[in-house]
């Protein structure tokens, strides 16, 4: 994955506001980016953020406990970023929780600290790019804000799960995108924050697309503004 980072001719869009939400101290930053991304996630992040002036201290990712979470956290854990493990659990089990509890609770000490915690909203079963009310929940019981973080490289193999998972390569073409900044006030309406982060990692993800090379998309008709 170091490898994709260093040899990958990248494209970086939001810049400007991602360094401003970088810069302020506490609290925390939730960085949302989609399942299938994972693995490509840290090299473009370590890539865009690694040298900027604002960046403190190192991001964690949560991951989930599931078997194939476990490669997935290994690789996480050789790209300079910190992995925090748990998943919800099934409600149809006597065990319902996977050290999802555990999880949040480390996240939100984490963004209460002032650092940095990558979410994908619509893991660890999908829908795909579906954003769950998990992030914006997070973000407003910590105080901490959302950046949608969209990346995309061509070409780019995907395997034939759920979230279409991206194998990143390297010498490849492309794009970060980095969406404005969702603040989440504690009084805000959990749907109405999960409507615009939906939309915020829409637009990011058509736009990373399209830098990256890929034929533009339209907007979901249910998300354009009129």
């Amino acid at each position: 994955m170091a490898l994709v980072g260093r040899t990958v001719r990248w494209t970086i869009e939001g810049e400007a506001e991602a360094r401003a939400a970088l810069a302020v101290e506490k609290p925390g930053l939730i960085v949302a980016c989609w399942h299938e991304t994972i693995l490509l996630m840290p090299a473009g992040w370590n890539r865009a953020v690694r040298h900027w002036p604002e960046k403190r201290g190192r991001a964690a990712m949560m991951i989930s406990l599931s078997p194939d979470g476990e490669p997935v956290a290994r690789a996480i854990k050789h790209l300079d970023l910190d992995v925090v493990r748990g998943s919800k659990g099934n409600k149809k089990k006597t065990n319902k929780d996977k050290g999802g509890m555990r999880a949040i609770a480390e996240a939100a000490s984490r963004l209460r600290s002032g650092g940095y915690v990558c979410m994908t909203p619509d893991g660890p079963r999908g829908p795909r790019r579906i954003a769950s009310q998990g992030a914006v929940t997070l973000a407003q019981r910590s105080g901490a804000a959302v950046l949608p973080y969209a990346i995309s490289t061509r070409p780019a193999p995907r395997l034939k799960s759920w979230d279409r998972f991206i194998i990143p390569l390297p010498f490849t073409r492309g794009a970060i995108v980095f969406g404005p900044l969702l603040v989440c006030p504690r009084e805000a309406s959990p749907e109405a924050l999960q409507e615009a982060l939906q939309r915020g990692m829409d637009e990011a993800t058509r736009r990373a697309e399209t830098l990256a090379g890929y034929p533009e998309q339209p907007a979901r008709p249910e998300l354009m503004t009129e």
